[in-house]
């Protein structure tokens, strides 16, 4: 007998997520899942221990949205075993679109009728079914779009950022945003690097870079950040890692397999 397909469920929302369980054991009866996530860090956890075929992922959820989420499996999946394919469930249509559209599946609306439940599960099973489950190389690229849907729909109307206001000791220092090589967060900061010093921010990573010239700043990792006029080599190791060597900076950042595509001619 092959072995049963099986799925992750994560949604903060406990009667939409019951329900959800409730919906596919009726109309799936032989869909093993494996846990269900009250929320983001906790879905990473359950997707990373128990391997699942398939991931249903709330867009919104604490600890870390359904897109974070997708992002943490890309960069973490073991290279010798499929990821899951993604079904996002959101209650915001218009961002269900975009999601389906670029890193999913398939996506569904909350709340989840019987009948578009039901094209979800033969779309996964054509795809599981004809041998063309995803790869991590395609999950990664499929997350790269949807981040960058993600600020394609950010207001034009927010103002670059020019100045990085941040603490050091004591000192709080005024530090031009094109001095800085490297932003890379830890916990519910985010250290800033210059030629010259180390300094601290209190902000999110992601709300940070959409402040940021994205002709100069680019994201490598979920945690990371570089100035490109920085970036002196891309050296890769014989595992397949990829780091970053900057000028001036005694720090050698990993480029996630996200945006190594960034680096290729280097």
């Amino acid at each position: 007998m092959p072995d049963p397909i099986t799925a992750v469920i994560a949604d903060d929302e406990p009667l939409l997520r019951e329900a959800l369980v409730r919906e596919l054991q009726s109309l799936w009866p032989e869909l093993n899942i494996v846990a269900t996530a009250t929320n983001g860090l906790a879905a990473i956890d359950a997707l990373i221990r128990h391997q699942p075929d398939i991931a249903f992922l709330d867009i919104q959820m604490p600890g870390a949205t359904g897109i974070e989420v997708a992002e943490n499996i890309a960069d973490e999946w073991p290279d010798d075993t499929k990821p899951p394919l993604i079904v996002f469930v959101t209650a915001f249509d218009q961002y269900a679109v975009d999601a389906f559209k670029t890193a999913a599946i398939d996506y569904l609306l909350k709340p989840v009728n019987s009948e578009r439940l039901q094209a979800t599960k033969t779309r996964i099973e054509d795809r599981l079914g004809g041998g063309a489950s995803d790869t991590i190389t395609r999950l990664s690229h499929q997350v790269r779009q949807l981040l960058e849907v993600e600020v394609a729909q950010t207001d034009e109307s927010i103002e670059p950022l020019r100045i990085i206001r941040a603490g050091a000791g004591d000192t709080v220092k005024m530090i031009p945003v094109e001095q800085v090589a490297l932003f890379e967060s830890a916990d519910k900061y985010i250290s800033v690097y210059t030629t010259e010093t180390e300094a601290l921010i209190r902000e999110s990573l992601r709300s940070l870079l959409l402040r940021l010239d994205r002709e100069k700043f680019v994201q490598i990792h979920r945690g990371a950040v570089v100035n490109l006029n920085y970036v002196e080599a891309a050296v890769k190791d014989d595992t397949g890692k990829l780091t970053l060597r900057l000028r001036g900076i005694d720090k050698t950042p990993t480029v996630s397999r996200v945006y190594r595509h960034l680096f290729q001619a280097m």
